[in-house]
């Protein structure tokens, strides 16, 4: 496939970076008002441009990596040169009956919501499409495939996709450095610890997506009678470590919602 990113930020350029690795035979555009931060991609075979519609006569998919307020900027550029394309989304906040009406009934409406772990094939991908757009968003979904997971939602979830996946890096990453820093206190260096730590999670989310059970199931492992382990989780509950986390998504939703 032909992908037209226009955006070339820190999500834009994760994906240019996850398709020139984990999916070279695509043909990567990518776009970006000042381009000296990312000339770096065209040694990886990405064609890097300051002019939006640099080629996209040629795309098969054009992918919007952009905020809110550029988006009818950006579409009054690209939508007089375009025609028959599928446009996916990453715009937060914008449905796909919005963006739909916004580009005409020739063009598809995909939305999507990757994150930037993208550029490793490790993104959680959440993709929402009407049912008229299924055969064509199929696209999408194999090349958001070879950046890790992309499970279709339904619509009304893709708030909560933002931040349970997007947002979700944050959190996951602050957990990763309280748990550093943890480490330091019982005595590794930063960097021993830190390495620990984030290997430590990945072999967890590892063993959960391989297994596909219950988190549970697995705590229960390397849980004993009277063990360490267990006096660990139980303080940590005592101090609000599960209702914190819940209570820090439901108000990255809400923030979302406004």
């Amino acid at each position: 496939m032909k992908v037209h990113i226009i955006g070339g930020g820190n999500l834009g350029v994760s994906i240019a970076l996850g398709l020139s690795k984990f999916s070279p035979e695509n043909q990567v555009t990518i776009t970006r008002r000042n381009t000296s931060s990312i000339l770096y991609l065209e040694k990886l075979g990405a064609t890097v441009s300051t002019n939006n519609i640099h080629q996209i006569q040629e795309a098969d998919v054009i992918i919007l990596t952009i905020k809110p307020y550029q988006v009818d900027t950006v579409l009054a550029e690209i939508l007089p040169v375009i025609s028959n394309k599928i446009i996916a989304s990453a715009v937060s906040g914008l449905s796909i009956e919005n963006l739909q009406n916004k580009i005409g009934s020739s063009n598809s409406a995909v939305r999507i919501m990757p994150n930037i772990a993208a550029q490793f094939g490790a993104s959680a991908t959440c993709i929402a499409f009407h049912e008229k757009d299924k055969e064509k968003a199929e696209d999408i979904v194999s090349l958001f495939q070879s950046l890790g997971t992309a499970p279709i939602i339904d619509e009304k979830l893709m708030d909560a996709a933002t931040v349970l996946a997007a947002s979700g890096t944050a959190f996951a990453l602050r957990y990763i450095r309280a748990s550093m820093q943890a480490g330091i206190e019982i005595g590794f260096d930063w960097q021993t610890a830190l390495a620990i730590s984030a290997q430590t999670v990945k072999g967890a989310a590892q063993m959960l997506l391989e297994e596909k059970v219950h988190p549970e199931q697995l705590i229960d492992r390397v849980t004993t009678p009277q063990g360490c382990t267990i006096a660990g989780l139980n303080e940590m509950e005592m101090h609000g470590f599960s209702s914190s986390l819940i209570r820090g998504i439901k108000t990255s939703l809400k923030q979302i919602k406004g």
